[in-house]
């Protein structure tokens, strides 16, 4: 069988034919991602500038949110540029750098979460403990092996990748490169690298899902054990935005990942594909934002601050002259 796979380009799936529309699913997903971009740096100026936050569960805030902005700008940008132009060509170098990233941010984004679940854990069931056991040389650590661990996910899904042999149809049955699309149009009876890191995928995840659950077992027989009603929801309200986080994560990656690959997908479908890349990062910026009373605190503070220094900068100009 040949092997056209060094020679290759690869056409995306698109939205529409009509011109208007695509103009219109351009503009929609465009202000979805600057929503998304700004909310994320957002919250990491605000955690690194404002010395409240510096707390193991705002550093793994301000990685996530990193992870988010990245993994968002990998696939919408070039969506709406391809809906713009009516471009939806890639080439195969771009496609595997398009595998890589994307796993590797994912990846290292559902350690971080997993990450998170275990600082709330140690916080709530031992509190005695905390600063302790969360020391900021341990949090270092935990963020550096989130993007390890990314990396060695995302180099073995691109690594299968150009095993793969394509010698049919061209078309991906989706907006951006990914693993399961790839296999659908390969003509290769065999591909082991892939087959390994998407069973290393599944471990990986069900692991970190059993994981962030027994965080979540032992923190809810705490919490109902105190006797405080006002100490019962102060714990949850600390949970209950990565709770959501962690829920619309895992529910979007499975139905990406784990769902057979439609020959020709139909419109829901395709807007599903679509919102695993955008909602869980729009949504965690909006979630820790809208539902955190510190950092609408550090919002309040760097905005006064701007303000009573621009005031007084005017005064101090008109004295002068």
């Amino acid at each position: 069988m040949t092997n056209y796979t060094a020679v290759m380009d690869f056409f995306l799936m698109e939205f529409s034919n009509t011109r208007e529309l695509r103009v219109l699913y351009a503009f929609f997903f465009l202000l979805i991602y600057l929503e998304t971009l700004m909310g994320n740096l957002l919250i990491i100026i605000l955690v690194s500038l404002d010395q409240c936050l510096h707390t193991p569960m705002y550093f793994f805030l301000k990685n996530l949110s990193f992870l988010d902005a990245c993994l968002i700008s990998i696939t919408v940008p070039n969506f709406i540029l391809n809906n713009l132009s009516h471009r939806n060509k890639i080439s195969l170098p771009g496609c595997v750098l398009q595998v890589f990233l994307v796993i590797q941010f994912a990846v290292s984004e559902l350690f971080i979460l997993t990450a998170m679940s275990y600082d709330r854990y140690v916080a709530i069931c031992h509190p005695l403990h905390y600063e302790t056991i969360m020391s900021r040389g341990v949090c270092v650590q935990m963020a550096a092996a989130s993007w390890f661990t990314g990396s060695i996910f995302g180099v073995l899904y691109s690594a299968g990748t150009f095993t793969l042999s394509f010698c049919g149809s061209r078309t991906l049955p989706h907006f951006f490169c990914n693993a399961p699309s790839l296999l659908k149009i390969s003509c290769s009876k065999t591909h082991v690298i892939i087959s390994i890191s998407i069973a290393f995928g599944i471990l990986y995840g069900l692991f970190c899902l059993i994981s962030i659950s027994f965080s979540y077992i032992c923190i809810f027989n705490t919490v109902l054990g105190m006797p405080s009603l006002q100490g019962r929801s102060k714990a949850f309200s600390t949970c209950l935005p990565h709770l959501i986080v962690v829920t619309t994560f895992f529910m979007t990656g499975a139905f990406a990942y784990l769902k057979p690959v439609p020959d020709s997908p139909h419109l829901l479908e395709f807007l599903v594909s679509v919102f695993y890349c955008v909602v869980p990062p729009s949504l965690n910026s909006i979630i820790y934002s809208l539902r955190n009373k510190e950092i609408k605190i550090a919002l309040c503070k760097i905005l006064w601050n701007l303000s009573h220094y621009t005031l007084h900068g005017g005064v101090n100009n008109r004295i002068y002259m």
